[in-house]
């Protein structure tokens, strides 16, 4: 298990290291491998923030818990890991098996957002607006259901997950209406 831990706006002792590393062992058990987990600990005025994000068995997991003590806001983050490593696993054992059609091998796939462009190095202007990437993430595409999307879209705080469907095998993009209904867009070409 790859345990990377960052502080922000403050200095992480050994002791604070440890903990997070120890508790994460109980986290571990829910997965075959665990990828990475990056911890990123912010101190912003009063607030202490403890933020984590889990990539492990192609699922991510994020959380993100604040409070006035950092150490609680590392016990509160943690459990919220927990509890959503419990819900995923239960759903993976009550998910039925995948078909053999399902299950044919499939390539994966990256999806990266380029800067403002056409792709050539040319640059287009809008005058008196600016556009710019301000976050790039490479995105591996792993073959899933729409039933799995939206499950791995409840365990992250993200608005939307893009996937490889894996009944048509195009890339769909599932979103959250927030009245606990979501949206699927498909291409049409």
């Amino acid at each position: 298990m790859n345990i990377k831990i960052t502080g922000r706006h403050m200095e992480l002792t050994d002791a604070l290291k440890v903990y997070i590393e120890s508790a994460l062992k109980k986290v571990k058990v829910h997965f075959d491998k665990v990828i990475d987990v990056d911890f990123v600990l912010d101190v912003e005025k009063h607030r202490h923030i403890a933020e984590v994000n889990l990539h492990a068995n192609g699922v991510r997991i994020h959380s993100k818990e604040a409070s006035s003590d950092m150490y609680v806001s590392v016990d509160a983050v943690l459990e919220k890991l927990e509890k959503q490593a419990r819900k995923y696993k239960d759903r993976i054992n009550r998910h039925q098996p995948r078909t053999a059609r399902e299950e044919r091998s499939y390539q994966h796939a990256i999806i990266a957002m380029e800067s403002a462009g056409n792709g050539n190095g040319d640059h287009a202007v809008v005058p008196d607006e600016k556009h710019h990437v301000v976050n790039r993430e490479k995105v591996a595409m792993k073959p899933m259901s729409v039933d799995e999307a939206v499950m791995q879209l409840e365990l992250v705080d993200d608005p939307f997950i893009v996937f490889a469907n894996a009944e048509t095998a195009q890339v769909n993009v599932l979103y959250s209406r927030g009245d606990k209904t979501y949206g699927l867009i498909e291409p049409e070409f």
